[in-house]
């Protein structure tokens, strides 16, 4: 697959960005426009540099573009994300599994941020206010103005929420403390989870369990599963428990199924869930 980047300093007055990289590589107008549009272009102006997408832009002298260009990660499509509320200032959605909360200086069409901006009627900014996994599923905010991207990002940074997640772990958590606790540190940092049985499916000896959490570690709840010997099924990260042929053909069995919160922009009581449908279940291994 093909993999470059080029930095090209604008030196001429009036020259056109598609000019630009026309002189730098050998790539069609179609394939960079579509690079373009895809997330693989920047433009440094003076001490900002922001992706931009806009083909017919002026540039400056003393511009510099970057162009990044991957074959294989803009040839990948979106999974769709699912529109759970549209309150104009923010909006809430269903992050599928494989989408990224956020991209790199390669893409960006393949995040949820992304998604939302151009899916939604009228078209507006995203700004990413909290992140979920990749292999995770669930309920996502994405605030589309600088004050609700503040207000919010601010609410998930005190913790002034109630998140809930589901998660398939392997085992009995019936024979676990109920509600159960776990506070081991993940990556040298402080976790707290508390974890409560819901369901117990003897055929594949795998359990339905509900998790808050008051910390937001990367990979806490995989983590402090693992802990207690009983991992997440489709965790290939922390441990494979059973069947690893059947294993690796499932996904992360981890979703934020609830988010309830007081909206800092209206001071009103917000609940959001989950579709039953897209819930994780206890028939995932047949």
């Amino acid at each position: 697959m093909h993999k470059f980047e080029l930095h090209i300093d604008v030196n001429t007055e009036n020259s056109s960005i598609i000019g630009e990289l026309n002189q730098a590589c050998s790539l069609s107008n179609a394939q960079l426009k579509q690079a373009i549009q895809r997330g693989a272009l920047w433009l440094t102006r003076g001490k900002s540099t922001q992706r931009l997408r806009r083909i017919k832009k002026p540039l400056q002298v003393t511009d510099t573009l970057h162009f990044y260009y991957d074959e294989q990660v803009l040839s990948q499509q979106p999974n769709e994300a699912l529109l759970i509320n549209d309150d104009v200032d923010y909006s809430v959605w269903y992050k599928p599994y494989g989408m990224l909360s956020q991209g790199s200086k390669w893409s960006d069409h393949c995040t949820i941020a992304r998604w939302a901006q151009t899916h939604l009627t009228p078209e507006r900014p995203a700004f990413i206010v909290h992140r979920l996994d990749r292999a995770a599923t669930g309920l996502i905010l994405i605030a589309h103005s600088k004050k609700a991207a503040r207000a919010l990002s601010a609410m998930f940074e005190k913790h002034d929420l109630e998140k809930i997640y589901h998660i398939i772990i392997h085992g009995d958590h019936r024979l676990r403390p109920q509600p159960e606790t776990l506070t081991c540190d993940v990556d040298g940092k402080s976790a707290s989870s508390h974890f409560s049985h819901l369901a117990y499916n003897e055929k594949n000896n795998t359990s339905l369990v509900q998790v808050i959490i008051d910390t937001g570690r990367k990979h806490q709840i995989r983590s402090h599963a693992a802990s207690i010997n009983m991992p997440v099924v489709g965790d290939r990260l922390h441990g494979e428990v059973g069947d690893a042929s059947i294993e690796k053909t499932i996904n992360l069995q981890l979703c934020a199924v609830a988010l309830n919160f007081i909206c800092p922009l209206t001071a009103e009581q917000r609940s959001f869930k989950v579709p039953e449908h897209l819930m994780p279940s206890l028939n995932v291994l047949g």
